[in-house]
């Protein structure tokens, strides 16, 4: 309670150091990240066999910027000899930042709760409480599964919770979710000769748009794509699950158009995350499709002074859940509070020639001709 920092972080996941490293080079001299676990936590928790859909290459001698950067002038590809890196391979990317940029990084730091007091936060910790006058929030989504999709979620297990596809025992399986997570399952358990059903409520593969965050990513189609005519992966599409009832042989999962499907192994619940943002619901108000409401600073609309950053951001119908994209909003917000603070805004300028500065939604958009 001693100190009053100007901005703290909450997340040092892509999202936490990115700002964070912007706020350095921008000589803010009274700012802290809290990390309740390590530097890229996140991705240290994906399956081992998990990697990025978007590819890493270093291609900035032709002035485009590694798609999985978060800082200028870096490249996953280059320091990690992947193209499409693992989550472990990632968060050494992240931790090579940090360690670059000097970053005061405190881990092991769980945020219990945030309270706006007059011109100040509160945020009360697992190691006593921090005040600040701006909070960025950037703890992601992947540690915060939505567990109860549907009654009877709880005898599966959800997709986030796997270590490793190796360590699932059974043959048949049943995975529920037709979007990224659910197609990866599908993939690695076809890989280890397993066959899976997939029941998706919306057929991703046939939708008619370029954007990864509404359709299937052209990686994960091009990895499935020879698997859909093997006996190894069956897809049911155009069909929700709304239960799962545990028997003694098994499970029956049932759907809104009535059908019953029967497996003997526990279902794969790949259906998506409740996100971070659940730990701050007393701080945000919600749109109609329970994304957290922000202004074009993407600061919150309920709470002045708490930014939020990351794979939860939405403006109306732009999804910013890939690091490309929501890296372009980085600098806005540390525009935001370099102005309040009368920071040294110089380093925006190298943000804007690199395409890490979008602040003009209407730019956004999918208009592939072919």
């Amino acid at each position: 309670m001693n100190k009053i920092y100007d901005v703290i972080i909450i997340g040092a996941g892509p999202s936490g150091i990115g700002v964070a490293t912007l706020l350095k080079q921008m000589n803010c001299k009274s700012y802290l990240i809290l990390e309740k676990e390590e530097i890229g936590s996140s991705f240290l928790r994906w399956p081992d066999e998990m990697r990025f859909i978007t590819p890493s290459f270093p291609a900035q001698g032709f002035g485009q910027t590694d798609l999985n950067a978060i800082v200028p002038k870096t490249s996953p590809a280059y320091t990690l000899d992947m193209e499409h890196p693992t989550g472990k391979a990632y968060s050494e990317y992240l931790e090579l930042i940090a360690e670059h940029f000097m970053l005061p990084v405190e881990k092991g730091v769980q945020v219990n709760r945030i309270d706006k007091e007059s011109d100040f936060f509160r945020i009360e910790t697992t190691q006593g409480t921090y005040q600040s006058q701006y909070v960025v929030w950037a703890a992601g989504e992947y540690q915060y599964p939505d567990l109860q999709p549907f009654p009877g979620a709880e005898f599966g297990v959800h997709n986030s919770l796997i270590s490793s596809w190796k360590d699932i025992e059974g043959n048949d399986f049943m995975v529920i979710g037709g979007y990224e997570s659910g197609m990866d399952a599908a993939y690695h358990l076809a890989r280890l000769g397993k066959r899976t059903t997939v029941i998706a409520k919306t057929n991703t593969w046939e939708i008619d748009n370029s954007d990864p965050s509404l359709a299937l990513s052209t990686y994960t189609y091009g990895r499935i794509r020879h698997l859909l005519d093997s006996n190894l992966i069956n897809i049911v599409g155009q069909t929700t699950v709304v239960q799962i009832e545990a028997l003694s042989s098994g499970y029956n999962i049932y759907t809104s158009n009535d059908q019953v499907y029967f497996t003997n192994e526990k279902p794969i619940i790949a259906t998506g995350f409740a996100g971070s943002t659940t730990q701050i619901e007393n701080l945000v108000t919600r749109g109609l499709n329970h994304e957290v409401l922000v202004n074009e600073s993407d600061e919150t609309i309920a709470t002045s002074g708490l930014f939020l950053a990351g794979p939860e951001l939405r403006h109306t119908d732009h999804i910013f859940c890939y690091i490309y994209k929501f890296r372009q909003r980085f600098a806005v917000i540390a525009e935001t509070i370099g102005n309040r603070l009368k920071l040294d805004l110089a380093i925006l300028e190298d943000y804007k020639r690199e395409n890490f500065y979008l602040k003009d939604l209407s730019m956004c958009g999918e208009e592939c001709q072919c």
